[in-house]
């Protein structure tokens, strides 16, 4: 039986994502160890001086010479550390930096459902703020724990070589400051942890508040939802109030305790030279040595919060590096090359690739889209039920369905959001599953009825559908999908930002262009998920007309709940529980006396009525 692979531990980790930037630590490293070696001196500097005082030294240069000696040498210890902390900050922001971007590239090859399960507070707060607090471990951490670490060992060296048994006195106080600090310790993980869970409802709490508040100030519900944000901040800073407040008096002895070497030094030390075991010159050096032997350490133990807090951001990171990923090949594999996990797959080439690309790339040619006894669950509970249904292509077909039926959810499918559970859905008789993911993007354009603008201009947000179309096409895309007047009478027309979110917009305002940036696209799959559900009928009607002239030629899958905008389809199918109810031409449906015709009589009376 295989041995389960054990973690690497969070120094492990972290190290490890150094990357090439590695070379740049090692450098950062060798530079502290000077600049400690450069700080270690001085003490041997003033220990010459205190020896010169104590042999009746009155040469004033010989002091002034010393004092200037200590000076250059704080000046180099100084200029080193400066030069050790800007290497290992320069690589560390280039980390941290990969590091977030391989969390982003990893939520474009997960499932959408994964990445909407997670909460987008707790997500934003691991992308943006906890890598961002890694910085402490790699840019001082990695420099400064071997600096610090090396001055107590060297002058505990020394020490011991002068007299061992002042070496055994100068460290009579660690043993009880390290019994303070496990003190401090005892229920830290309980502590911890609570921080952690306090932290991210604050967090999902201020996205929810702040993104609702419309709602909340249109329902009246400002006194009750602020509540429930102040106590979440409530929480958050208490879970860290409560923390200190159990800690600061062993923190507090520890502290104290374990830098007071003179407590033990100075007694033992008088006692061996009154009985001539020491020498008083050996005893003024211990003395000044001894004083910078805990400092260091203490230092180190400072740093016990940040590797708690790296090891807990190491999971959090390495549980969207780990998650799992659509089954799709890397865009370029090569021929004959099993592409998908399971057996029997057949090769695929993305015509996308440049490098060592050859004639006879085995890709669909054809856009025909066939779903076979697809099934679909979202965690445990099945929402799609051997769904089985043909597109041909340049076909106009239309999914309805009462809501939650399951209309969305095969869309979404259909555009590779996610991954089948069972079943299998084709592009030209291959598995979507076994072609590159941007390869199949690139024939699909979606627009669903929740349209997302960036925080760009509009024409910016509508070039997206395709990066090197000039201005013109840009607006001429604008013109056929009915939102070039309203651009027009926005404050900068084409440049006007639209906002986080396309904020500044309406709703109608965001979906016509994202209709624009559709078209702009010119995939040969169109799928347009209720994508007019917020445009009023005028400019649905404008839509409708531009969309047809757009997709002709082209797969056009369309969602509607205004029956009346996909009577003309070659194929409507009725989704019903998760299955195909029914399927066929208008007329036929309605002719079956089954859901589409209750549901066309009620569209209809809705449209009478209005």
């Amino acid at each position: 039986m295989q041995e389960k692979q054990k973690s690497p531990s969070p120094m492990a980790w972290v190290l490890g994502q150094t990357g090439d930037h590695g070379g740049q630590y090692v450098l950062s490293v060798v530079l502290a160890v000077v600049g400690v070696a450069f700080s270690v001196l001085p003490y041997f500097v003033v220990i010459g001086i205190v020896q010169g005082l104590m042999n009746g030294q009155k040469d004033f240069s010989f002091y002034l010479t010393r004092c200037l000696l200590m000076a250059a040498l704080w000046f180099f210890r100084v200029l080193f550390h400066a030069f050790s902390t800007a290497t290992s900050h320069k690589a560390t922001f280039a980390v941290l930096g990969e590091i977030r971007k391989r969390c982003m590239e990893k939520l474009t090859r997960m499932p959408l459902g994964t990445v909407l399960e997670q909460s987008s507070g707790a997500l934003k707060n691991t992308l943006i703020e906890r890598i961002d607090s890694i910085e402490t471990t790699l840019a001082h951490i990695v420099p400064e724990f071997t600096a610090n670490l090396l001055i107590p060992v060297v002058i505990l060296i020394y020490i011991f070589v002068l007299d061992w048994r002042m070496g055994l006195a100068s460290l009579v106080t660690v043993p009880i400051g390290i019994f303070c600090y496990a003190l401090m310790m005892v229920g830290s993980t309980k502590f911890y942890e609570h921080t952690i869970t306090a932290t991210k409802a604050l967090n999902d709490t201020a996205v929810e508040y702040i993104g609702g508040i419309q709602v909340i100030k249109a329902f009246g519900k400002t006194k009750s939802s602020y509540e429930r944000f102040s106590h979440d901040a409530y929480e958050a800073a208490h879970s860290f109030i409560d923390w200190m407040r159990a800690s600061i008096i062993p923190m507090t002895f520890a502290m104290v305790v374990m830098p007071a070497t003179m407590v033990s030094v100075l007694p033992i030390g008088g006692l061996l030279v009154k009985n001539g075991s020491l020498t008083p010159q050996n005893f003024v050096t211990i003395i000044i040595l001894s004083v910078g032997v805990i400092t260091p350490l203490i230092t180190l133990m400072s740093y016990s919060d940040d590797i708690r807090t790296m090891g807990t951001i190491f999971g959090e990171v390495q549980a969207i590096l780990d998650a799992p990923e659509m089954e799709r090949p890397e865009a370029g594999a090569a021929p004959g090359r099993d592409l998908s996990p399971k057996n029997g797959a057949v090769p695929v080439k993305d015509p996308s690739a440049k490098n060592g690309a050859a004639p006879g790339r085995d890709l669909p040619l054809k856009n025909d889209l066939v779903l076979e006894n697809v099934h679909f669950a979202y965690k445990d509970t099945e929402v799609l039920h051997g769904v089985s249904l043909e597109i041909p292509e340049g076909s106009f077909v239309a999914l309805v369905g009462p809501s939650g039926s399951g209309k969305s959810t095969i869309a979404r499918l259909i555009a590779s959001l996610w991954d089948v559970t069972d079943g299998s859905i084709s592009l030209g008789g291959r598995d979507i599953r076994q072609i590159p993911q941007e390869t199949y993007a690139d024939k699909i354009a979606f627009v669903s009825q929740d349209n997302y603008l960036f925080n760009m201009t509009v024409r910016e947000n509508i070039r997206l559908g395709r990066p090197s179309a000039s201005d013109a096409e840009v607006e001429e895309a604008a013109k056929q999908s009915g939102c070039h007047e309203f651009i027009l009478s926005l404050e900068k027309g084409y440049e006007t930002m639209v906002g986080s979110s396309g904020g500044h917009l309406s709703g109608g305002e965001r979906q016509r262009i994202s209709i624009a940036r559709a078209m702009l696209k010119a995939a040969p799959i169109v799928i347009l998920d209720e994508a007019t559900a917020y445009t009023d009928p005028e400019n649905e009607a404008v839509i409708q007309r531009s969309v047809s002239k757009l997709t002709e030629g082209k797969t056009l899958i369309v969602i509607a709940h205004r029956l009346s905008t996909i009577m003309d389809a070659d194929r409507i199918y009725v989704v019903k529980d998760g299955k195909i109810d029914d399927f066929g031409i208008h007329e036929q449906l309605l002719a079956h006396h089954g859901l589409y015709e209750t549901m066309w009589k009620a569209h209809m009376e809705v449209k009478d009525n209005g």
